[in-house]
């Protein structure tokens, strides 16, 4: 064990925390693949319970190979990412597939592999570091606007109107992520509210765009627009299935739950696996396990502002702050789903749900949140091994 132990680098507790979310996604995925199963196969849950498990295991691949990268290096790699994730949403835009006979314009087939991938995920990782290596770059640095619009903001934009026909939910998150950090970057307000405007305009445009010719982005504004109505409609006697559901399921969890796999709900809810695992987990282990999910991804949120704190380096702040807070946040906004405190928008639970891409891309940036850790636990020991006292001014 020790020897597995010298190979891992980085924050002990976020490690800890990814290794608790995943070997505790396989009963809540386990009991509420069972609908799919009967579904769209034999009643065979064992086969999701397997696919659950090799995609944590690539996961976990990914992560441990990402965190032995030296973070620095992301910035060059972030440049050379950024036209092949443009040429994935194009070709995504262009040739989306469709699952188990539902839209699904969001995911390609992998040729020869015959896995399906969400390319918008990729792209939210690489553009948010490709932000933070250019702040990073411009710090204390005076800049006008127009210079900014050309290497920062025209790679933004240009991302969300591919993603955004498709996924709404995702290019508002990546957006306000990208707004957030540069927030945080010190880009000057003044700009910052220009852009601001121009993308409520731009999203303006869409829409009436959208509705004016239907036949370019079928049923995707009137499904944003569905959801917002029965979200705000309070006098709906309808309201949305989905979180009806999701409602029943958490009321029936009371405390404790109803028992690992004895969840109800999950044969009624479509997105049982993935969108709304944590209706089912509530439904299962009561109030006191949704509670305990919950407090694994504040524990995490805490790490990462230690991480970014003690980071050396603007680009490690920046990207920690990047790649790592949209996790936090996505997590968030599942929960907020599934108890009616936010509209419909088919997140994901981080490291929870079952779905390769979503596992793999989380994967992929607490790897670099890890990276960034790594490197000051270097400079530590460096720093130790010349004199043993600077240490313990440094121990959290």
């Amino acid at each position: 064990m020790r020897e597995v132990f010298k190979h891992i680098k980085g924050d002990r507790t976020i490690w800890a925390v990814i290794a608790l979310l995943a070997l505790f996604s396989f009963l809540p995925v386990y009991s509420a693949s069972s609908n799919l199963a009967y579904l769209y196969g034999d009643g065979n849950t064992s086969k999701f319970l397997l696919k659950h498990m090799a995609h944590l295991i690539l996961g976990f691949a990914i992560l441990y190979g990402i965190h032995k990268i030296p973070y620095q290096y992301f910035k060059g790699l972030a440049i050379i990412a950024m036209p092949i994730v443009i040429l994935l949403l194009l070709v995504t835009l262009a040739r989306g597939t469709t699952i188990e006979g539902a839209n699904a314009s969001r995911w390609i087939r992998i040729p020869f592999v015959g896995v399906s991938f969400q390319t918008s995920t990729l792209a939210a990782v690489v553009l948010l570091t490709y932000v933070a290596r250019y702040l990073s770059k411009i710090k204390d640095k005076k800049v006008s606007f127009k210079e900014t619009l050309i290497p920062l903001w025209a790679p933004v934009f240009l991302v969300l109107a591919l993603i955004l026909p498709a996924n709404f939910s995702t290019s508002a998150i990546i957006f306000s992520m990208v707004v957030v950090l540069v927030f945080l970057g010190g880009y000057p307000l003044k700009y910052l509210a220009i852009i601001l405007g121009a993308a409520l305009l731009m999203l303006t445009l869409f829409v009436l765009t959208a509705k004016a010719f239907p036949g370019v982005f079928p049923n995707r504004v009137d499904t944003w627009i569905n959801r917002i109505e029965n979200f705000t409609d309070n006098e709906s006697t309808q309201g949305d299935y989905q979180i009806e559901k999701a409602k029943i399921a958490i009321a029936s969890g009371g405390l404790i739950g109803l028992g690992p796999g004895k969840s109800v709900q999950k044969n009624f809810l479509p997105q049982s696996s993935s969108d709304f695992i944590f209706a089912v987990i509530v439904e299962e282990w009561g109030l006191i396990g949704g509670l305990f999910l919950m407090l694994q991804y504040m524990v995490l949120l805490f790490r990462l502002v230690i991480v970014v704190y003690k980071s050396d380096t603007v680009f490690g702040k920046l990207l920690v702050t990047g790649v790592g807070l949209p996790i936090v946040f996505q997590a968030l906004i599942n929960m907020a789903v599934a108890v009616e405190l936010f509209p419909v928008t088919g997140q994901t639970l981080p490291l929870v749900s079952s779905g390769g891409t979503s596992i793999w891309m989380t994967c992929l940036a607490l790897g670099m949140v890890l990276s960034v850790s790594a490197k000051r636990e270097a400079i530590l020991k460096e720093s130790h091994e010349e004199n043993p006292l600077d240490i313990l001014s440094e121990v959290i």
